[in-house]
């Protein structure tokens, strides 16, 4: 069933999971600033937190699947799928990250649309994954995306290519999703976009198989093109596994209908004396904004791994790194906290060594660097006043996210596109109206820290 332009529904107009935790904000943060109303729960959320943001558009939960077997997808992403398709919401989208690195073994994305279709009846699936404000692009199904000054195809991204965990060694999405499910893939490309196929084919492609169907995305047009068949070819409701490259799309065809305005914009922030900054990214970018605060003022603090992972250091190595960062603050310095410094670092490239010396899995000992981050920053938090603080990196966000006991998320002001400056909602008073950056490993110019503090929009 195709819906006519301009049909806007009242109450929610899409929910989502997300696979990580600064993913899910990049959603926020797409829809906010477009004019969509948009709350992220760290949480499932309570009956009382959906009547505090009942006039929200978008309802999302942020999660860490991204990380996890499918084995774990099987026992935890039903009942959230379920909980959140119960919201009413047209759309319910499982938001992956815009490079879609993923195995069938770590983060599978297709074991995550196996289960998510189960709640709708619909004839499709569709994806969208390129996002131009991001520097993705989907081009005959094949990603590409930005990087140093540069596109690369995914599979030969200097950062993507070499991931730790899930390396992208295929660029083309098709057969790549292939290696997570036997679901029947499609693709509606360039070629048939131009030509004003679309429709068409969305509609001879869709089948009781509900096949994942994927839309190219290279410009507004294609953008715009995406959206208009997502939207009315939602039927009853539709899942959706896509990168906030479905938020840019369903926007755009919002925008060209005049539901929302014209103009995207974000509130700017205020500039404070101090902010503090955990870092548990390995790539580039990551290294190339820690070498900036180094060299602008930032007082930079190494995590020694081997300490962190050992049950009888970890204790000082924490109280080691929260006395200089308190010290720092009290001389008006912010404080940045690393466990890596880029992807040639000797603490990832010696990593899986000194796991199996601490007898962890490498995926516990992951686990482990998250939490000792999230806990020095607790106790940074509690021994100060700060209250502008960053997390970089997907799995120290969750990790600090959950430790700090923080409910929700909504959108605070712009900093730098995909990484919004948040408000943070808890029932802990210490903790609520906190202001939070939670920032993917790539996102962000190399002067990122500097913007939080002063608060600039990059």
């Amino acid at each position: 069933m195709t819906h006519p332009p301009q049909s806007w529904p009242d109450g929610l107009l899409l929910s989502y999971y997300g696979d990580d935790f600064t993913g899910s904000t990049d959603v926020m943060e797409a829809f906010t600033a477009a004019g969509v109303p948009t709350v992220l729960f760290l949480a499932l959320p309570r009956v009382d937190e959906l009547e505090r943001f009942k006039h929200m558009r978008c309802v999302g939960l942020a999660g860490q699947s991204r990380g996890k077997s499918p084995q774990w997808m099987q026992r935890e992403l039903p009942a959230v799928f379920a909980r959140l398709q119960q919201l009413g919401a047209p759309v319910l989208q499982y938001k992956v990250c815009s490079t879609f690195d993923s195995s069938a073994t770590v983060g599978s994305i297709g074991q995550a649309i196996d289960l998510g279709v189960q709640t709708t009846k619909a004839r499709w699936s569709p994806m969208v994954v390129g996002a131009p404000r991001l520097k993705r692009y989907q081009v005959f199904g094949h990603l590409f995306a930005g990087a140093n000054g540069a596109v690369h195809r995914i599979d030969r991204h200097p950062t993507m290519s070499r991931h730790p965990v899930t390396p992208m060694q295929e660029g083309d999405l098709r057969l790549h999703l292939a290696q997570q499910t036997q679901r029947r893939i499609a693709l509606i490309d360039l070629s048939e976009l131009a030509d004003g196929l679309g429709q068409a084919r969305c509609a001879a492609l869709q089948g009781e198989d509900q096949p994942v169907v994927m839309v190219d995305v290279t410009d507004m047009a294609t953008q715009i093109e995406a959206g208009r068949l997502v939207w009315e070819n939602r039927g009853q409701g539709l899942f959706s596994a896509s990168s906030s490259g479905l938020q840019y799309a369903l926007t755009a065809y919002w925008r060209q209908q005049g539901l929302i305005p014209q103009t995207p914009s974000l509130p700017t922030a205020k500039e404070v004396p101090c902010i503090a900054v955990v870092s548990g990214s390995c790539s580039p970018m990551s290294a190339t904004q820690i070498q900036w605060a180094r060299a602008n003022g930032f007082d930079t603090a190494r995590l020694d791994i081997a300490k962190c992972l050992d049950a009888e250091q970890a204790e000082a190595e924490m109280e080691r790194l929260v006395r200089g960062a308190l010290a720092a603050m009290a001389q008006g310095v912010s404080p940045l906290i690393f466990s890596a410094e880029g992807p040639d670092d000797p603490a990832v490239l010696s990593f899986e060594a000194l796991a199996t010396q601490a007898r962890l899995s490498k995926s516990d000992a992951a686990d482990r660097v998250g939490q000792v981050l999230a806990e020095i920053m607790r106790q940074l938090l509690d021994r100060s006043d700060l209250r502008r603080i960053v997390v970089a990196g997907g799995d120290s966000s969750g990790a600090v996210g959950s430790h700090l006991g923080l409910r929700a998320l909504t959108v605070e002001a712009g900093m730098a596109p995909g990484v919004p400056l948040c408000r943070a909602w808890s029932d802990d008073p210490r903790r609520d109206g906190l202001e939070v950056a939670l920032k993917g490993g790539q996102l962000g110019g190399p002067s990122f820290y500097g913007q939080v503090r002063s608060g600039q929009f990059a």
